[in-house]
């Protein structure tokens, strides 16, 4: 099969940064190898920081981000639990199922897709909720929420945050925003293949788990004498970690800290203020609410009488750009176009631009 060198200018996953893929190339190490363990702790060093906390238990779980929602409620929600979720696109919709199937009294609060939540009126939806969760980064539609407001407004209640395409591209404070679990995913901003979902769980959080939880492999309980809160050499063995994807993270998160986490983060919004202004000047409409649109995965609606499968394919084959289209009844009137990782700069900009601008002058009408 001949190698193919992909612009993933979609929703995800990325290309990833340089040091990532050189990392996947270094001699292989076992799992609980001493030079291994150091890498496992440097790169978990490295997770702190993206997630802004001071979590012991902040680690890479060996599984992708849906596994880390998994992981986040299987390890909270007992039978009969209040879960209140918010729901603005595709992935509140999922925590609604996997809290449902966790056993959760799922209590959903449902906003427009394209529309940020309100935390008001999530956080007053039931009066003694176990946890209230919500997207920070919607991926469906490209719209940020203010999971600060929520944090303050949360009470008792655990707060569950995903951060799959916030975390490494735009400000994230877990701490400081009162975020008791979160999850996110390797493959967007963090610039590093599919693979590993980055969760972190306050002290708090970790005190009202579950001990017994329905999944043994996400078993936080378990994981932690791995990772988080293990010390030295004394390692118990859980799994065997996928270890090249863990040493290709530890690569990216420290490309991400030589350049400065809020010098990363200026630049995946350089690069986003910079796409959705040329869009704009194409004469096209974007697709989340003004105010409130992620710099890092812009959404745009397909114009009128396009056909937006013929111009994605056209993008593919012409120019070998990736964008994604919309979900759900958007599939067909939305594009998503990221610029994530390496990807949030400007020669991105003007080549998502360019070809864009081209598919367009040959797209041919619906009939």
């Amino acid at each position: 099969m001949p190698l193919i060198q992909r612009h993933l200018f979609g929703p995800g996953p990325s290309n990833p940064y340089p040091e990532a893929t050189a990392a996947l190339g270094h001699p292989l190490l076992g799992h609980l190898d001493p030079a291994f363990l150091d890498v496992m702790d440097s790169a978990c060093d490295g997770l702190r920081t993206v997630w802004g906390t001071d979590n012991r238990r902040t680690l890479p779980l060996s599984a992708t981000g849906s596994a880390g929602m998994e992981a986040a409620f299987v390890n909270t929600v007992e039978e009969g639990d209040v879960v209140v979720v918010a729901v603005n696109g595709l992935f509140g919709e999922r925590m609604c199922d996997v809290a449902a199937r966790c056993g959760a009294e799922v209590v959903r609060v449902d906003f427009p897709y394209g529309e940020p939540i309100d935390p008001q009126r999530v956080a007053e939806a039931h009066p003694s909720p176990k946890i209230i969760a919500a997207v920070h980064a919607e991926t469906s539609t490209g719209v940020r929420s203010d999971i600060a407001a929520l944090g303050e407004l949360k009470g008792d209640a655990l707060l569950l945050v995903d951060a799959v395409t916030s975390i490494g591209g735009i400000e994230l404070r877990a701490d400081d925003w009162g975020v008791d679990l979160g999850y996110a995913g390797t493959q967007k901003c963090l610039g590093v293949a599919p693979g590993l979902a980055p969760f972190t769980i306050s002290d708090a959080a970790f005190e009202r788990r579950v001990q017994h939880p329905r999944s043994w492999y996400l078993d936080l309980g378990m994981l932690g004498g791995y990772v988080g809160e293990a010390q030295g050499r004394a390692r118990t063995y859980h799994h065997t970690a996928p270890t090249a994807m863990i040493a290709s993270l530890d690569a990216a998160l420290r490309r991400i800290a030589e350049e400065g986490l809020e010098n990363v983060w200026a630049r995946h919004q350089a690069a986003g203020d910079a796409l959705q202004a040329g869009l704009q000047d194409m004469g096209l409409e974007l697709f989340a609410a003004e105010g409130h649109r992620l710099p890092e995965l812009t959404t745009v609606k397909v114009p009128e009488g396009v056909d937006s499968a013929w111009v994605r394919a056209y993008l593919l084959e012409h120019f070998s750009v990736e964008i994604g289209a919309g979900v759900k009844e958007y599939a067909n009137t939305v594009w998503r176009i990221g610029l994530m990782g390496p990807n949030a700069d400007a020669g991105s900009v003007a080549l998502v631009l360019g070809a864009l601008q081209e598919a367009l002058r040959k797209v041919p009408a619906l009939v």
